[in-house]
């Protein structure tokens, strides 16, 4: 089973109890319904993004549902958490891209995304044979990357969300694979 699609979403929730914090954040991201199930960082040879709504149209009830998921939380009063999915995408759809997921505490929403791209581009670049310098800043590395040709496009999901007082606040951003039986015959064999 290699998946051909996927959405991003992302969402937060707020509780008195940590575990319906995290169900509520799920809610919040379209997808509490089904049964996720986390998979590692492979961003499958031309594997299209489609908005949200589309994907969670195709999604069913507490089906197996593969995902890459970023998870933060926090009881603390105003602490900063944010959770992010970052996407590397290859100029040549052939082969794979990456993904990459990051949790934090007192970052915000600009410097978590910016990090997962950077931490999926550099994966993708290292596998490409990039050449690059990992103590510059993202925006040149960006640029480097980019220039190479060989990494199209880096993008992001990022949640955060600032705790509150005798609260859980759970924040979420996760990649979404449609399985291949719920999509329309005529997009199964497209690649």
């Amino acid at each position: 089973m290699v998946p051909t699609h996927l959405f991003l979403t992302r969402g937060v929730g707020v509780h008195r109890e940590k575990l319906a914090s995290f169900e509520q954040a799920l809610r919040s991201a379209g997808v509490a319904y089904c049964n996720l199930v986390g998979v590692s960082s492979i961003l499958p040879p031309g594997c299209k993004i489609i908005p949200r709504k589309r994907g969670e149209s195709l999604l069913n009830p507490g089906e197996i549902t593969y995902c890459v998921m970023a998870r933060s939380e926090t009881n603390e009063r105003n602490r900063l958490v944010s959770a992010s999915v970052g996407l590397a995408i290859p100029t040549d759809r052939r082969t794979y891209g990456y993904l990459s997921e990051h949790h934090a505490h007192g970052e915000t929403d600009e410097e978590t995304g910016e990090y997962t791209e950077d931490l999926a581009a550099q994966m993708l670049a290292t596998t490409l044979g990039i050449e690059f310098d990992p103590t510059i800043a993202w925006k040149e590395r960006e640029q480097v990357f980019k220039m190479g040709g060989k990494i199209v496009r880096t993008l992001n999901i990022t949640q955060s969300a600032i705790g509150k007082a005798n609260r859980w606040t759970t924040v979420v951003a996760l990649a979404i694979f449609i399985p291949l039986e719920n999509l329309p015959k005529k997009l199964r064999t497209h690649r």
